[in-house]
């Protein structure tokens, strides 16, 4: 059975970000540590945000198993916010698009219910699904978020997808060298949503 990908648990006092992803965030075929998640951590520590990150990304997961898993992580770790980052197992397998929009929905609103703000990361699938079927997954996410008042993340691989290079060998996943790019990717949804630095604390 997948286990999530090991993460920094809240500290005490430190409001939590808690990232529920695929593969894509669970540092899949990478070193430990090398992923954007830890690397979100990482961020978050330089530039004085004070948050602790929890990695509950599992491989495979599907947007239905995020669902069934959300409340439980909502109620150990109490997190101010929320990145959903799945949506693209979904699709690979076929699933409906009735479906998957209907669980993005129920963990987007689980999330908020328990006092979250939410970052919905965005996924393109291979043109080889039919034109209707990917663009209408595509549209899902702007369309969640903008019905839902969350941060949206266009797309979670741009910037990536152009480089064979920073894939692993399956061409799916990408490599620690994408690393730090899909984290740019993510920043600029979630950065807004964070509380900022008390004047004492950045540096100088």
């Amino acid at each position: 059975m997948a286990q999530p990908a090991t993460g920094t648990p809240a500290a005490p006092g430190a409001p939590a970000v808690l990232v529920l992803g695929d593969s894509l965030s669970a540092e899949y075929g990478i070193a430990r540590g090398t992923g954007w998640v830890h690397l979100l951590q990482e961020r978050l520590r330089r530039e004085r945000f004070d948050y602790s990150v929890v990695n509950a990304s599992i491989s495979g997961e599907t947007t239905v198993g995020g669902k069934t898993r959300l409340p439980d992580l909502l109620k150990r770790h109490k997190p101010a916010l929320v990145i959903v980052e799945l949506g693209a197992n979904d699709a690979l397998r076929g699933l409906s698009l009735q479906s998957t929009e209907a669980n993005l929905r129920g963990i987007v609103g689980d999330a908020q219910k328990a006092g979250a703000k939410v970052v919905l990361v965005g996924m393109r699938i291979p043109p080889n699904y039919g034109p209707d079927y990917t663009e209408r997954f595509f549209a899902l996410y702007a369309k969640l978020a903008k019905e839902l008042g969350t941060q949206l993340v266009p797309f979670f691989l741009d910037k990536v997808v152009t480089r064979p290079d920073w894939f692993q060998d399956d061409r799916i996943h990408p490599s620690a060298a994408a690393q730090a790019t899909l984290l740019d990717n993510v920043w600029p949804a979630l950065k807004p949503l964070l509380k900022a630095p008390s004047p004492s604390s950045k540096p100088r």
